[in-house]
């Protein structure tokens, strides 16, 4: 039995899986919220309350339990002081603070030199342009710079380092070496000695404190192990694929869409393209573009007082297609708050028909993600020479049926739909992996293709409308 921490950007959950020779079944031990709070005009993470959340799932683990893991969103952390000690609630990526930051970092050191290092695309919130914006009084005082899973593994063991995957998000990493990039730091102005030692998936992170064994009521000696703590990574590691040939959308609060590749795509042409090169399991390249996801359809629900969404999206399904389109990736969607009246002007400004209701405004984003989503599988083939010949959509996207059909009538590629819990399971496949109970990359997914509920779409309809409709928003 292992336990996964999974923390998204809108809720966590600690899940409980038992993994064995064709068995891999997960139950939900806590599931939380992850809302964002406002203090004196910066947005923060609410850490204390996550890591509450994760101490009472813990405490609801069955007997038995070998091992934990922790995953969790990427590029923010928390920063400590010589004592270990935290030096403030981490700040959330869509704060302002970085407004402006990666414009001036880029013009200073050139794109070309900046994306040759860490091979990532170029978005205003990675860690190095959020570092960048702190204050010279806290980088000061700062000893140790942790992301999220990491923190929050230093907290349950005592014990400080950095796993690979979700490094290799910061901009920090040297995409070649896999290794801090010392002379990126230093013309940065940034101390090289604030970044821990680094991690592998598998490895051993340590075992629990006294006084968590004691709060939990686990045994002292249980293990907590790094997983891919990009969620990501571990959702793509759970991606239920045979061979090479597909791509993979991790869709939730975000879309992560690309293909799994053995080297990085460090071309000038990759870098116009805004594509990105993280880690991935067992050395692997996670090719991909961040496109907005749900986040649009979550804060129009959030206007709207949570409505009945399987109703609103049974209605959407009848609204005619294609008719009002946004770019997902405009700039003007990445702040919450008054997301419908956003997406109308947006709709005004190009000269589209305003969404005149829910279901309208609720087809607007969908259609609008199914391009995008079409855009980068598409990007992603033609620039690193992989064939997709399809398409694995994973997480909470994946329940909804209406975006899965698009995408796949989008991409003209059929789409497998599951599973939902991808994250988590990919969590605990790398545990499990660790501890001897499954083998390589390849058996992890089988199992998961072997045990976990799957949804085939192919695709439908007129593909000629989707290309027109890609050209009216620039995605074609």
């Amino acid at each position: 039995m292992f336990a996964a921490v999974d923390f998204g950007a809108s809720s966590g959950r600690v899940m409980a899986a038992r993994v064995g020779p064709g068995t891999l079944e997960l139950a939900e031990l806590r599931r939380f919220p992850n809302r964002p709070v406002r203090v004196a005009g910066t947005l923060h993470w609410d850490i204390l309350g996550l890591y509450g959340n994760v101490l009472d799932g813990l405490r609801a683990a069955p007997s038995g339990l070998v091992s934990v893991g922790i995953d969790s969103w990427a590029v923010d952390y928390g920063l400590l002081d010589e004592r270990g000690a935290l030096l403030g609630n981490p700040v959330h990526y869509r704060d302002a603070r970085t407004d402006g930051v990666m414009e001036r970092v880029r013009a200073e050191l050139g794109d070309d030199h900046l994306y040759q290092v860490s091979g990532l695309q170029f978005l205003p919130f990675n860690t190095v342009y959020q570092l960048v914006a702190e204050s010279a009084e806290v980088l000061k005082r700062a000893r140790t710079l942790l992301l999220i899973p990491d923190l929050v593994g230093y907290w349950l063991t005592g014990r400080i380092g950095a796993e690979r995957t979700n490094a290799s998000t910061t901009g920090l990493l040297d995409v070649r070496t896999g290794a801090w990039s010392r002379p990126l730091l230093d013309r940065l102005g940034l101390p090289a000695e604030l970044l821990p030692d680094l991690r592998e998936p598998g490895d051993a992170v340590g075992t629990l404190r006294a006084d968590v064994a004691e709060e939990t009521g686990l045994r002292a000696d249980l293990p907590v192990t790094a997983v891919a703590s990009h969620d990501t990574a571990s959702a793509v590691a759970a991606v239920p694929a045979s061979g090479e040939r597909f791509g993979y959308i991790s869709c939730g609060t975000w879309s992560l869409v690309g293909v799994e590749l053995p080297e990085p795509v460090l071309t000038e042409a990759s870098r116009e393209a805004n594509f990105t090169n993280e880690g991935g399991v067992d050395g692997t390249v996670r090719y991909l573009r961040n496109v907005m996801g749900l986040w649009p359809l979550q804060e129009c629900l959030r206007a709207w007082d949570s409505p009945d969404l399987p109703a609103l999206l049974a209605e959407a399904a009848r609204v005619p297609a294609l008719r009002s389109l946004i770019d997902p990736d405009d700039p003007e969607f990445l702040p919450p708050g008054g997301m419908p009246e956003r997406i109308a002007a947006h709709c005004r400004r190009r000269g589209m028909p305003e969404p005149g209701t829910r279901a309208e405004t609720v087809r607007c984003v969908l259609d609008s993600l199914a391009l995008a989503h079409r855009a980068a599988i598409r990007q992603a083939a033609r620039l690193s020479g992989r064939e997709v010949e399809v398409v694995h959509l994973v997480g909470g996207g994946s329940r909804n049926e209406l975006l899965c059909q698009l995408t796949a009538d989008a991409c003209g590629l059929p789409v497998v739909a599951g599973p939902v819990e991808a994250t988590a399971l990919g969590n605990v496949l790398v545990q499990a992996r660790a501890h001897g109970v499954v083998g390589d990359l390849a058996e992890m997914r089988a199992l998961v293709a072997g045990t976990q509920p799957l949804r085939r779409y192919e695709p439908r309809g007129d593909e000629s409308a989707w290309s027109d409709a890609a050209a009216r928003i620039g995605l074609g």
